[in-house]
């Protein structure tokens, strides 16, 4: 039986080799791979082709909005009037809202940072049958991402 499990690159990982040695899966049974990062930069702007669900202007155009018809209803009591206030209410706020966005501690850029998968690890761990349920308990237990078992011919 063959068993994959998918980890973030941590200690866990150490750990877990360590517990399924002492469970009698020997090192020479598990195949530890590091997937590479793609490397890309961020886009500014998503496709009609390609969305990787974070984008700089969502908050801009929240921003600009709310900003906008602020400045409508308080244009009707200020010099400029209601046009004009909406229109720099509008410019201000999306500015403010991209900046917002693309803010490096913001709420956002932190999520895009965490599905980078530059410390993933794929285990591949041979082992027999009656062996395949302690093994996916040892790597449940040790935060695995995904965990998943191949009968094989054998």
């Amino acid at each position: 039986m063959l068993v994959v499990a998918s980890f973030e690159y941590c200690f866990h990982t150490e750990l877990a080799i360590t517990e399924l040695a002492e469970q009698g899966i020997g090192k020479e049974h598990i195949l530890a791979v590091p997937l590479e990062a793609r490397g890309e930069t961020r886009e500014l702007l998503d496709s009609i082709h390609h969305s990787d669900g974070v984008s700089t202007i969502d908050g801009g155009f929240l921003f600009g909005t709310a900003c906008m018809t602020l400045g409508v209803i308080y244009g009707f009591h200020l010099y400029w009037g209601p046009i004009i206030w909406g229109l720099i209410g509008l410019f201000g706020g999306f500015m403010v809202g991209c900046l917002f966005d693309y803010w490096p501690g913001s709420r956002r850029h932190s999520r895009k940072r965490s599905q980078d998968p530059s410390g993933s690890l794929v285990f591949l761990i041979e082992c027999r049958n009656d062996q395949a349920e302690i093994v996916k308990k040892v790597l449940w237990g040790h935060k695995a991402l995904g965990v998943s078992s191949i009968h094989t011919g054998g």
